[in-house]
């Protein structure tokens, strides 16, 4: 049965965060025979795995999917890694590509498991992420960062948790009214946040935000307006 919390006696505290209950259930044991008795929440979209780190305030460690509802490529991860900067943050994927293992570590991933590895190496990476270190597949070549690519994701990465979901809604083509009523914020505000981004991107325009957002996402924000 899927736990929706994790209990506060727990010594350490995981949460699991996959759309797919046969590989959350895999990622569960695998954590209870390195951690007997830790407590593990498992959730299946972001909107869960953002509610449980904040009804849990001292989860030890974030198990993220990529590809689960709600995440829209690195966008989750940034808001998650802006939005509670103190839970270290492995991305658990089906992708194996170089570029998108880098992207993550550059937006503060602490490490990134390919979801095809054997449970003996995922152990391994949970374990050295855990004693405060990181972990990528030593068999994929990282290659050199494109540096245009890198310093987007630099700057990506000191957006506020607020700066990323306004991102993500500009992205949607959304106007500042629309984005102030999802927000429940007024539009000058809105308009703040616009203004925050585009100096913080170094950027002109809201369609140059979005495009340089999707050079990093690999096209996933970029929407067919903004093309």
């Amino acid at each position: 049965m899927e736990e929706t919390g994790v209990p506060d006696n727990a010594t350490y505290h995981f949460v699991v965060a996959d759309d797919h209950p046969l590989f959350r259930g895999a990622l569960r044991q695998t954590i209870e025979l390195l951690y007997p008795g830790a407590g593990i929440a498992e959730v299946g979209t972001l909107e869960d795995a953002a509610a449980e780190l904040e009804r849990h305030g001292e989860v030890d460690l974030l198990l993220l999917d990529l590809a689960m509802p709600g995440m829209r490529g690195f966008s989750g991860l940034m808001y998650l890694r802006a939005q509670y900067q103190s839970v270290p943050v492995v991305v658990v994927s089906a992708s194996e590509d170089a570029g998108t293992i880098r992207r993550c570590m550059e937006l503060g991933a602490s490490g990134f498991i390919p979801k095809s590895l054997g449970i003996e190496v995922i152990r391994e990476a949970v374990s050295q992420v855990m004693a405060g270190g990181s972990w990528t597949p030593p068999d994929v070549d990282l290659g050199e960062a494109d540096s245009e690519a890198s310093a987007m994701a630099q700057r990506l990465s000191t957006l506020t948790p607020q700066q990323v979901r306004v991102l993500m809604m500009l992205s949607e083509g959304l106007l500042n009214k629309q984005i102030a009523y999802e927000l429940a914020v007024s539009e000058a505000t809105v308009k703040a946040h616009v203004s925050a981004i585009l100096q913080k991107l170094g950027v002109e325009s809201r369609t140059q935000a979005v495009i340089a957002a999707a050079k990093i996402e690999q096209g996933q924000w970029l929407t067919a307006e903004a093309r």
